[in-house]
């Protein structure tokens, strides 16, 4: 039977890996996560590693950098434009980013689009407002949400902080209520997710605060909300109400 756990408070999306993000009030679910969600980042051309990604642990001003959507009748949820930390409107795919951000990271970048995108481990990251409250109050720190990049930020009805980790294993469906069934977008909860050193960093000013991470490792082994896997896609909006079934091995979520 599914357990109403909470509701969608925030929806946001990446348009390009480590830059800043958008706040959507909807968004589609597709199978590759959220439409338009990390399907361009900057490949860092001297590296020809598994993984040559240039990210904000990289290169912390790189969060600074701020996609913008600009051209009538470009392909729909990308960007055409980025605005750079100084205010300067430059072309996502124009030689002038990619040497602006070449000369801060000192080596050549490259803008790369990906049809199914690019992610670290899963296409969709849920986290609960009151797990970044917990953060925030053992680190000392007022924390801004965007800090965590999620896609999802949840509002518990069970106001418990690390909640997400209940959730292993078991599907999260979004709607307005038990009567939408099957046709409700859904992720199956497949991981917990291992925080790294960007959660340090001011997404305004991209200023280092190393406590925040120690306290995530502090309070719950580095580990902060939860990834998905998409088993059903569909309209995510917020204010939904979200609905855990189907947890294996007989645990139960209280509600």
């Amino acid at each position: 039977m599914p357990i109403e756990i909470g509701h969608v408070e925030a929806l946001f999306r990446y348009p390009v890996k480590s830059m800043a993000g958008e706040r959507l009030e909807a968004a589609d679910l597709g199978w590759y996560g959220l439409e338009g969600d990390r399907r361009l980042g900057l490949r860092r051309m001297d590296n020809r590693s598994g993984m040559p990604w240039l990210t904000a642990s990289k290169l912390p001003d790189l969060i600074r950098y701020a996609p913008h959507p600009q051209e009538k009748g470009a392909q729909r949820d990308l960007p055409t434009h980025v605005r750079t930390p100084d205010g300067e409107l430059m072309p996502v795919f124009g030689d002038d980013l990619a040497a602006e951000v070449g000369r801060r990271y000192g080596a050549p970048v490259q803008m790369m689009q990906l049809r199914h995108g690019i992610f670290d481990e899963a296409s969709i990251s849920v986290i609960a407002s009151e797990t970044m409250s917990e953060i925030g109050r053992l680190a000392g720190l007022n924390l801004d949400v965007r800090r965590f990049r999620p896609n999802i930020v949840v509002r518990l009805l069970r106001p418990a902080p690390f909640q997400e980790d209940e959730w292993l294993g078991g599907v999260l469906t979004f709607g307005d209520g038990t009567e939408e069934g099957d046709e409700a977008p859904a992720i199956t909860v497949t991981m917990r997710d291992e925080r790294c050193s960007m959660v340090n960093l001011d997404p305004d000013t991209a200023s280092i605060a190393p406590e925040v991470m120690k306290a995530v490792v502090r309070a719950n082994q580095n580990n902060a909300g939860i990834y998905g896997a998409v088993t059903r896609t569909g309209r995510l909006a917020v204010g939904q109400t979200i609905f855990l079934r189907g947890r294996p091995g007989g645990g139960e979520v209280k509600a």
